[in-house]
């Protein structure tokens, strides 16, 4: 390899928060961005429109759209006909999962991640989960990623012959939302750019009640800065699938 030729990453980008913080931790690490996001049938494409502006805003090397259809399988208010819980207590009940959670959807995400790792000779992997202020996904904490990673390289030619081993990087799995938020204003993160809401308005507009809502709107708070999302005005935010021409 060239000496001056940079390091590759690959983003799981979904256009939220998290994952364009950690887009820019990998920019300013040094790596050439190689960004992933995912039409897998969710309710709306918002957010997957807002990967595509992120990922020209950080000019990534290449933004590769996967499309999966996970409304086969259903099973999640994000893939079904499944209403999204509005107003919950963020701080209780954390052991209980919500019907937001989509059925190993970071275990598929994860393995297209892997194939394309592969295929780019790029072994960092960076995603954007978090296991202090979230939702109680079994696939956001820090064991199941250490898992992932020992099967990876068990998996993979690449892991069996030697030429390079993966790595799953989570730098804001133990960082509070407000602390990800002042580590992205330090990177110059331009959140305007991200929808994090799992049920906007027919405009696109967030909600503002769903738990990504509260949690976002939490973290701005705290960190005493102005929170850039649209909300929705007294309208709820939409029961139906939407969609968006393009991405």
């Amino acid at each position: 390899m060239d000496r001056k030729e940079k390091k590759k990453a690959i983003i799981l980008s979904s256009g939220g928060l998290d994952s364009t913080t950690v887009m820019a931790m990998a920019k300013h690490a040094g790596y050439d961005l190689y960004a992933m996001s995912f039409d897998y049938g969710q309710r709306h494409l918002y957010e997957l429109e807002a990967a595509g502006k992120i990922a020209r805003a950080y000019k990534v090397k290449t933004h590769l759209v996967v499309k999966t259809d996970l409304t086969v399988i259903g099973g999640s208010a994000l893939t079904d006909a499944i209403s999204v819980p509005k107003d919950r207590d963020m701080t209780d009940g954390e052991d209980e999962i919500p019907v937001t959670y989509v059925p190993a959807r970071n275990t598929i995400f994860l393995s297209y991640a892997l194939a394309w790792s592969e295929v780019l000779n790029a072994p960092d992997i960076f995603m954007g989960v978090n296991a202090v202020d979230y939702s109680g996904y079994p696939d956001c904490r820090p064991e199941y990623i250490h898992a992932f990673e020992r099967m990876a390289n068990l998996a993979t030619r690449a892991g069996v012959e030697g030429s390079f081993k993966i790595k799953i990087h989570t730098p804001l799995i133990r960082m509070s939302k407000v602390e990800i938020i002042r580590k992205g204003l330090e990177l110059g993160v331009d959140y305007g750019l991200t929808h994090s809401c799992y049920d906007p308005d027919t405009l696109g507009n967030a909600c503002g009640r769903c738990d990504s809502c509260l949690l976002r709107k939490k973290g701005f708070a705290e960190a005493g800065v102005d929170d850039p999302t649209k909300y929705t005005r007294g309208l709820e935010g939409s029961r139906v699938i939407q969609g968006l021409e393009g991405s």
